[in-house]
């Protein structure tokens, strides 16, 4: 389960906002999977020794913006920050599949999927995963 849910697509000052909503005691735990905007606003609200898996920077792939203009925020709040890369566990991945594909039969785990077609279609489809437009799982369709 989770305790909530924000959206990165309103900037960083009303994300801030949501985000203290959410979490008004602040947040312990932060998976970041994109950085860019959304992880300049939960450095503003992390706790005290919160734990950052770091897996991600979809955000900057494009731009080549990979830093953090508040940096300092891990300083200050005592932060650990680790990489996850995927791969370190492909080990498990058998196991972990198998888990996965029970939960989504038993529908405790619902996807959506963004289903693009053509293969005209491949740098406009791809290019949704970096601007944010796709929901769910995209996929393209080649006919």
């Amino acid at each position: 389960g989770f305790d909530g849910a924000v959206s990165y697509k309103d900037g960083e000052v009303a994300l801030v906002a949501a985000l203290r909503a959410a979490a008004p005691n602040g947040v312990d735990k932060y998976f970041d999977n994109t950085g860019g905007v959304s992880t300049e606003a939960v450095l503003q609200v992390l706790n005290n020794g919160a734990r950052i898996a770091l897996c991600g920077v979809i955000s900057g792939y494009n731009s080549g913006e990979m830093g953090l203009s508040n940096y300092q925020m891990l300083l200050h709040r005592r932060v650990k920050v680790e990489g996850f890369i995927c791969t370190d566990h492909f080990s498990k991945y058998a196991e972990v599949k198998g888990e996965l594909a029970a939960l989504v039969k038993a529908g405790k785990i619902v996807y959506k999927e963004d289903i693009q077609e053509g293969l005209a279609n491949y740098v406009p489809a791809l290019n949704r995963l970096f601007d944010g437009s796709n929901t769910g799982k995209l996929l393209l369709k080649i006919d």
